[in-house]
């Protein structure tokens, strides 16, 4: 097996993997190893814009971020956008492909594997090491013909396997060993090491079946990793920071939760905000009074907007207004608070509905045209207003709408200033412009900590645990430069 890359599978989504993948590169860049991130197939509807113009899981850019290089389509050559539950956009190489349909699913991606080979080739020739990540479980009998995500790619390029399971989910022992018995000598022989995460106490308690495990997998045990505080985005749960012990918040945000939400780490440099309380809400009933509703991203337009007016949001929205509350709609958010959605497109890649035209909720003075190519940009700008302040980030949507130069970054707001508009991701993340937008707003907070910062410190904290929590023999292995 080759020994300048590394595959971190998990025993379900959500075990960490995305997480573990960032601070296993970050360590290894601190360490003087020219290191980037990879992750074959990633099913998700948060990306993020390349500097080469392209589309990636927003993971990858995480990961590629605690390489200290900058993000490239080669990182996640494949992403599937879900739109419903049998169907979702297909994005190849940073450009929408079509789209995959559930009952075509696995026939439809084996067509892909020589393009996640080349792109995986292409980091092994700039990189002395590549750390990839796998998406799900390798263990599902349903997904493993024509799989391209776990071992099926593992097996083609011939790399070595770490597995880890999630013990604060509750069953981690059964589940690193059900994983090795599905998937038998045939892919297990791929399995290097077998890792667990998010342990709370002392680990002296799991010796005994640290131990039965190990003699029952034939598989070394290589770290326990602790439960940490970290203030990294979640590809996939939007909820974690409500989960966070409340302070004496001056500021409460609501964000409506729809179903094809998407980009939902806009919010992260607000919830991190001590003086900032965020909330998701999924139906009218959570949502109490409060200082500013958002409308996120969304990866179906038309859809989300019948579903948010279905839900009774609409009526709770104007409600709102009426005390003067304040509502921000970002990207797909944007575009519902306008007066129409448009799509004339005949084709299979916008996120609207074909032919069909939206009444949006009127209380932006803008109209959407849905367009055949979507806008992919990175944003890097001095804000036109509230003042003069750096803005980063980036654009990724269908819908073209007449915008206001003056605002940047929002584009467009209402004549009493109650209701704002912008296309940029990631708008928050400079602490200085998110400080001076709320003043606007009529809310002062202490915080202008830029998100990037704290990102990184999170980053650093996590990497040291690895350092402390890894064998010295396995960690060695990746923190020898191969150049």
């Amino acid at each position: 097996m080759k020994t300048n890359a590394l595959m971190i599978q998990g025993t379900a989504s959500g075990v960490g993997k995305s997480v573990l993948v960032a601070g296993l590169c970050r360590l290894l860049a601190r360490n003087g190893v020219k290191v980037a991130p990879f992750k074959p197939q990633n099913m998700s509807n948060n990306a993020a814009v390349t500097a080469d113009g392209g589309e990636i899981g927003r993971a990858q850019a995480l990961q590629a971020l605690a390489c200290g290089i900058q993000p490239t389509v080669d990182m996640n050559p494949v992403l599937i956008k879900p739109e419903s539950n049998q169907k979702a956009q297909l994005i190849v190489r940073g450009k929408v492909h079509g789209r995959l349909h559930a009952k075509h699913f696995r026939k439809d991606r084996i067509a892909l594997l020589d393009t996640v080979l080349q792109s995986f080739d292409t980091l092994q020739q700039q990189y002395d090491m590549v750390i990839i990540e796998g998406a799900g479980c390798p263990a599902e009998p349903n997904l493993m013909l024509g799989d391209i995500a776990n071992m099926g790619f593992a097996e083609a390029a011939d790399i070595p396997v770490w597995l880890v399971g999630d013990i604060d989910k509750g069953g981690v022992f059964a589940s690193l060993k059900g994983c090795i018995d599905i998937l038998q000598d045939e892919h297990s022989h791929r399995i290097q090491a077998l890792l667990i995460n998010r342990f709370r106490g002392d680990p002296a308690l799991l010796n005994d079946a640290l131990t039965w495990l190990e003699q029952d997998t034939n598989k070394p045990i290589i770290g326990v990793i602790p439960m940490l505080n970290l203030d990294l985005p979640e590809e996939d749960s939007p909820f974690k920071h409500e989960q966070l012990s409340k302070k004496q918040q001056q500021l409460h945000i609501a964000v409506i939760a729809y179903p094809h939400m998407s980009n939902h780490d806009d919010l992260d440099p607000l919830a991190s905000d001590p003086d900032i309380q965020v909330s998701f809400v999924r139906n009218t009933d959570e949502l109490q009074p409060c200082d500013l509703i958002v409308l996120p991203g969304s990866k179906h337009v038309s859809s989300d907007l019948a579903w948010l007016k279905t839900q009774g949001f609409a009526d709770k929205i104007q409600q709102h207004l009426r005390y003067h509350g304040k509502v921000l709609g970002i990207c797909g958010g944007l575009q519902m608070l306008g007066k129409h959605i448009v799509d004339t497109v005949d084709d299979a890649f916008s996120s609207s509905v074909e032919g069909e035209s939206c009444q949006g909720l009127s209380l932006l003075p803008i109209h959407t045209q849905m367009m055949p190519e979507k806008t992919l940009k990175q944003v890097q700008q001095t804000a036109n207003f509230p003042q003069g302040h750096l803005v980063t980030g980036y654009e990724i949507h269908h819908g073209v709408s007449h915008t206001n130069e003056h605002l940047f970054p929002f584009a467009a707001c209402s004549e009493d200033k109650q209701v704002w508009g912008t296309y940029v991701h990631g708008l928050f993340e400079q602490g200085e412009f998110r400080q001076a937008w709320l003043l606007e707003l009529g809310f002062k907070t202490t915080n202008n900590t830029n998100q990037y910062d704290r990102t990184l410190a999170s980053l650093d904290i996590l990497a040291d645990q690895l350092k402390k929590s890894l064998h010295p023999q396995y960690l060695q292995q990746l923190l020898i430069p191969k150049s």
